[in-house]
């Protein structure tokens, strides 16, 4: 660099400031005085006190630190590690390499020589309760490989899966079967608290037996401890999605995890999830009983409702995870991502055909829901709970959109608790994540009886219509066939406000279906014509009549529904539908909340 200085400078003086010059820039400098062409001084910078060589590398002190992590990474002591295969599960790092290496569809990246995985961004905690176990421990006297709890048996961190970044979890069962404690604790809420943060999807991979009961004084009742996880999975709730998958029996306090979870998948032969492990059910009830009947996968899958659904193994979950999360946003307040429209698989000119002409004959709504959907996007959740009613994610010209559907093969499509249960939770969800609803309507409506009024038809009934009523999405609802009773309230009719109502020509909305309409009106006149014959013709005569009121057309006469539609041409008018009604803007009476759950 050169610098131009007063030609009265000595050259004393151009040295000085050549030198400080270099030294600070870093440069050669060629001081000039005045209008002389030759260098009044010329400095160049110092050589740095410690030197820079090509060949540094790391010292002992780095080569310590990789061989703690690569210790930490081996798990639990291994006599408990040789026992997963026969239990049929992956080791937890196997499992890591499973979802976010090469090992599956969708996963992030591929697993390299030494066990990193591509996908897996960062792990948090690696070194939690390092001190009470590892050799390395200036606490440890002496080292007992029964002790070791690497990561205090749970890891977190951040990964990438099927393009995503997503926040997890994963007990490491060799480590005290998965169990609970205070550091993993605080490394569980520091993860769902920086997902409440981020608005990033949270993965829970669970395989815990439960808190460390002889160390719950550390994390049980504390006001950061285990009690907190449920108060930030209820925060978490409907901001981002929350997705379990369980790979072995869940526990107590471990259990609440997968129910707090917005979909929780299971695992056949592996997982199972209860209030209290069996040997305590005995000890409270005197019932003798195994995990897999007290809270597998059957029990949850086909009773409870609490797993949505059920895998064949580990492989299988992740794959059911991996098209879960095409349907769903990142987080609350954005569109589920869009895909591109496939046809769908079966012609939809085949729907007048599949729909009997008679009310009560019954058809499967899923050959239905395939004459609409883009093919392959059929995805059900609760496939064996409430079976008169079917809730599945699909995709209409790609858009993701929540099916609510009666199901007319399962006891008529009269909605039982457990179905109307299970569609609440559906609607709930899918408007918390922005997922379009589309009802179809093919119902006698409530069931009625005893049975069900002891098993809260009227609760469970509420808690459909509130979430019909409260969802702020676009919905759109099509009369196939029978609409009856308050069945048409809880499917988005007309006084719901969905964007539309739409009929198919086989379609009836009435208080009741003929038949009994006509018993309950009609009865004692009827019986008074001796006649049998004459009886049995005013009866159809009665009940015709009956139809020609509930008709789809006098109700699109009446403008009690928007529009009939040829059934071949369903699919194109939900299509342009759901595209107008897109950026709808929807809300609620400014309220704190409703008093329905």
């Amino acid at each position: 660099m050169k610098v131009h200085v007063g030609a009265g400078a000595s050259e004393e003086e151009a040295g000085a400031i050549a030198s400080a010059l270099a030294e600070h820039l870093g440069v050669d400098i060629e001081v000039f005085a005045g209008e002389r062409d030759d260098p009044a001084a010329v400095a160049e910078p110092p050589e740095p006190e410690y030197p820079l060589a090509d060949d540094l590398g790391p010292t002992d002190r780095e080569a310590t630190l990789r061989e703690e992590i690569a210790d930490i990474l081996q798990g639990g002591p291994e006599k408990y590690k040789q026992r997963l295969p026969e239990q049929g599960k992956l080791f937890v790092r196997d499992r890591l390499d499973l979802w976010f290496g090469g090992g599956g569809e969708g996963g992030g990246g591929d697993a390299d020589a030494e066990g990193a995985t591509d996908g897996l961004k960062f792990e948090d905690g690696k070194f939690a309760n390092f001190d009470s176990y590892h050799r390395n421990s200036p606490d440890v006297e002496e080292y007992d490989e029964s002790n070791r709890v690497p990561a205090d048996g749970l890891i977190t961190g951040a990964a990438e899966f099927g393009g995503r970044d997503v926040h997890f979890m994963a007990n490491d069962f060799t480590v005290k079967a998965g169990s609970m404690a205070g550091r993993g604790v605080e490394k569980f809420l520091r993860m769902q608290q920086r997902a409440l943060k981020n608005g990033k999807p949270v993965l829970y991979l669970m395989d815990s037996s439960g808190g460390r009961i002889d160390q719950q004084t550390g994390f049980f009742a504390n006001r950061e401890g285990i009690g907190k996880y449920y108060y930030n999975h209820s925060m978490l709730s409907g901001r981002v999605p929350q997705i379990c998958v369980l790979y072995g029996p869940c526990i107590a306090g471990a259990a609440y995890t997968p129910v707090f979870a917005d979909f929780t998948v299971m695992v056949e032969g592996m997982s199972a999830m209860a209030i209290a492990s069996p040997r305590m059910v005995k000890m409270v009830t005197g019932e003798e009983i195994d995990m897999q009947e007290l809270g597998g996968p059957d029990v949850h899958a086909k009773y409870s409702g609490s797993a949505d659904l059920v895998a064949r193994d580990e492989e299988h979950a992740r794959e059911l995870v991996s098209q879960l999360m095409t349907y769903l946003p990142d987080k609350a307040g954005e569109k589920p991502p869009r895909s591109d429209a496939e046809p769908p698989k079966f012609s939809p000119g085949g729907i007048d055909e599949l729909i009997p002409e008679a009310p009560n004959l019954p058809y499967d709504v899923h050959d239905l829901i395939e004459r609409v959907a883009d093919a392959e996007s059929v995805f059900e959740l609760k496939p064996e709970y409430g079976t008169e009613i079917v809730t599945a994610f699909v995709r209409i010209d790609g858009r993701p959109v929540g099916v609510v559907a009666n199901q007319p093969t399962q006891r008529s499509g009269a909605i039982f608790p457990d179905a109307a249960e299970k569609a609440a939770e559906f609607i709930w969800t899918c408007d918390a994540y922005e997922v379009p609803l589309l009802y179809l309507c093919d119902t006698p409506g409530f069931m009625a009886g005893s049975d069900v009024e002891k098993d809260a038809i009227l609760e469970k009934g509420k808690k459909f219509i509130y979430a019909t009523s409260s969802a702020t999405v676009p919905q759109q609802t099509v009369v196939v066939r029978k609409a009856y009773g308050a069945g048409i309230y809880a499917m988005g009719g007309p006084a719901y406000e969905p964007e539309s109502v739409i009929g198919l020509p086989s379609g009836e909305i009435g208080i009741m279906g003929p038949e009994a309409a006509i018993n309950a009106v009609y009865a004692n006149k009827l019986n008074d014509i001796e006649d049998e014959a004459e009886r049995k013709e005013r009866e159809a005569e009665l009940r015709e009549e009956y139809r020609r009121d509930i008709d789809v057309h006098r109700m699109a006469s009446e403008v009690v529904i928007d529009e009939i539609v040829p059934p071949s041409e369903l699919r194109e008018e939900l299509v342009q539908r759901f595209d107008f009604y897109a950026d709808i803007e929807k809300s609620v009476p400014d309220k704190k909340h409703g008093t329905v759950l």
